[in-house]
């Protein structure tokens, strides 16, 4: 079995079992593949709107949301207001009715989530009509966190994932086979540099007025992203020091309920030696009122 496939099945699971049911899986597999052992035990606890997300792309409900998305950014690529605002309005009410079934999805597995999260569950939504290799990730099952679509730049998929490889890219329409979405990006950032490079004035440097700010502009965008980056950072360390103090939890509880049944047969045990102890010195106290009437009974005679 691949780990994609494990990892959609338990990204599935309600996320109160979800450390218990990694773990079983885990060790039904490592005997015979110790790789895809590792792999199911590095598999992030997702958050609780990407879960919506997975319950959603389970059930195959994403499919028109994400295909909205081409016919939207063409609209606002040729400027075409009537357009723009139809499709704005469908993609409002697109969004709203995703958001209100995966809200039922999570009730109906027991698990019902907040307004905060349905929030980050339309917004992953908005960012996968925003942009294809978005709306890939989304459809794919193997979503660990939320997305979010800011301006025009690409949706930021670092970390989105459970297993980035085994999600395709948004097709180009060219007829060209889907890409990962890891090379995908790179070919975007490089398709980037290249515009800005054909763009450049051709006479000379810039002056030194007019880079200023776009250096400035540059700065924040790079600190932004660093700072991004470690909270992300801190969220992975957060989100492994959860699971291990769920694994605990659990260990801890699995230990309890061994300890209340040992307490349950000593409690047995003791109650079975009391009712041995009581008939051995309900037999004694016979023993002795017979003994008592014989001594009685041979002093009677000696008279």
């Amino acid at each position: 079995m691949e780990f994609a496939d494990v990892a959609r099945e338990l990204l599935l699971v309600v996320p109160g079992d979800f450390v218990a049911e990694r773990t079983t899986r885990q060790r039904a597999v490592r005997k015979d593949d110790r790789d895809l052992a590792s792999a199911i035990g590095g598999l992030r606890k997702p958050a609780p709107a990407a879960w919506v997300v997975d319950l959603l792309a389970h059930d195959g409900a994403l499919d028109d949301a994400v295909d909205l998305g081409p016919a939207l950014r063409k609209a606002q690529a040729e400027a075409d207001p009537g357009e723009i605002r139809k499709l704005r309005q469908q993609r409002a009410e697109v969004v709203d009715a995703l958001a209100q079934a995966g809200a039922d999805l999570a009730s109906d597995a027991g698990h019902p989530v907040t307004a905060a999260v349905l929030a980050q569950v339309r917004a992953t939504i908005e960012a996968a009509m925003a942009d294809p290799h978005a709306g890939a990730a989304v459809r794919s099952g193997l979503l660990v966190a939320p997305l979010e679509s800011v301006g025009f730049d690409a949706v930021d998929l670092d970390g989105a994932l459970a297993d980035p490889d085994a999600v395709p890219d948004a097709w180009s329409g060219s007829g060209a086979p889907p890409i990962p979405i890891s090379q995908a990006r790179g070919a975007r950032k490089a398709g980037r540099a290249s515009r800005s490079t054909e763009t450049a004035p051709p006479d000379g440097p810039e002056p030194e007025h007019a880079r200023e700010p776009e250096r400035d502009l540059a700065a924040e965008r790079k600190a932004a992203r660093q700072a991004e980056t470690a909270a992300r950072s801190e969220s992975r360390a957060a989100d492994a020091s959860l699971d291990a103090a769920e694994a605990d939890l659990e260990a801890a509880g699995a230990r309890r309920a061994d300890l209340r049944r040992e307490l349950e047969q000593a409690s047995a045990t003791i109650e079975e030696l009391e009712r041995v102890r009581d008939a051995a010195e309900a037999a004694s106290d016979d023993a002795r009122e017979l003994l008592a009437a014989a001594q009685e009974h041979r002093r009677t005679l000696g008279r």
